[in-house]
């Protein structure tokens, strides 16, 4: 466990903020349509935002794991749509260090997305993307590799992103 995770983990603050996190998360086991996990989805993001002064998520595992299940293939574009909404949520909230640090724990939901997202997922997927994950730089070379395979869907001739896939 990092340091500073441990740290945290002393401060009631961040522990109550834990118990909310963990209670959204909570609603994901009773989702049984996809309605319930935009429902599900609206509440993790309110969770998430309840606490700023937290740059490292707790359950952040969880979440992650989550978030990669609401960007399966066979799920309506509402639910991709709201899953990457709670992707900027979260990379506004860790910033860049924890972002880095938690790279494959975000990346195994988001990497494969574009070959099945739907015309109005591509763009915002593209959006988090440039915003988020081209900043880190050098910090982005241990993914990248899976980042590029990731984006060469977008790369088909007279697709209307080939010009930001490229």
């Amino acid at each position: 466990m990092d340091p500073e995770e441990q740290e945290l983990l002393n401060d009631y603050r961040y522990r109550n903020y834990s118990s909310v996190i963990e209670k959204a998360l909570r609603n994901f086991e009773s989702s049984s349509e996809w309605a319930d996990l935009i429902s599900s989805l609206g509440k993790l993001n309110k969770a998430l935002q309840s606490n700023l002064r937290y740059s490292l998520l707790p359950r952040r595992l969880l979440i992650s794991k989550r978030l990669a299940q609401c960007l399966h293939p066979a799920l309506p574009s509402g639910v991709h749509l709201k899953a990457l909404e709670t992707y900027e949520i979260i990379f506004k909230i860790v910033g860049t260090k924890w972002l880095a640090k938690d790279l494959f724990l975000y990346s195994y939901g988001l990497f494969p997305l574009l070959a099945n997202a739907a015309m109005s997922v591509r763009p915002v997927l593209l959006g988090l993307y440039e915003k988020y994950f081209l900043p880190l730089q050098k910090l982005l070379l241990p993914s990248l590799q899976a980042f590029i395979v990731g984006l060469l869907p977008g790369l088909e001739e007279g697709s209307e992103i080939y010009d930001r896939a490229e």
